[in-house]
C-alpha cells in the first residue's frame, strides 16, 4: 500500500443559516485540512510523480480568505453586494465542516481524474478538516478512478 499525505490551512468565513446559537452569525476560522489517498500502487508520471502535493494542498487554498456559503444563501450568493470571486458556494444546506469536507473530498476525486483517468485503481481518500480546535470532520471513503 503506497500513500499520499498533505497538510495545510486556509482562514475562511461562513455563517450557518437557521442555527440557533451563535454560529448563525457571520464568522470565520483558520481552518486546518488533512487530505491522505491510499491506493496499492500509485501510475507515476515520466518523472517518476504520482499526483503533486501542490495540487492537493491548493483545493483547500482555494478556500482562503473566501466566505463559504451554499446556494440558499439569498445575501452572499447575490452578486450586487458580495463580488463572487470572494465567495465559494458548496453543495448542501449549510456552510458546516461537513460540508467543507465532503466539497474537499469531491475535488480530490477531480484531481485525481485529472492526474490518472481511467486506470480503474481502488483509491481509499481521507478527508480531515479541523475548523477549530475542538471541531474536526473527516470524510474516509473509497472512490474507483
Amino acid at each position: 500500500m503506497e500513500k499520499i499525505t498533505v497538510h495545510t490551512k486556509f482562514h475562511a468565513g461562513h455563517r450557518l443559516l437557521g442555527y440557533p446559537g451563535a454560529c448563525r452569525f457571520v464568522h470565520g476560522h483558520t481552518w486546518r485540512g488533512t487530505v491522505t489517498i491510499a491506493t496499492e500502487a500509485f501510475p507515476r508520471d515520466e518523472r517518476d510523480i504520482t499526483i503533486d502535493f501542490g495540487r492537493l494542498k491548493q483545493i483547500m487554498r482555494d478556500l482562503d480568505h473566501k466566505m463559504l456559503v451554499t446556494a440558499n444563501d439569498p445575501l452572499f450568493t447575490n452578486a450586487e453586494l458580495f463580488d463572487p470571486e470572494g465567495v465559494v458556494v458548496l453543495e448542501g444546506q449549510g456552510p458546516s465542516v461537513e460540508t467543507v469536507a465532503g466539497h474537499v473530498w469531491e475535488r480530490v476525486v477531480q484531481e485525481i481524474r485529472r492526474t490518472f483517468s481511467d486506470r480503474g485503481l481502488d483509491y481509499r481518500i481521507e478527508v480531515m478538516i479541523q475548523e477549530s480546535e475542538n471541531n474536526i470532520f473527516v470524510i474516509d471513503r473509497h472512490a474507483v478512478v
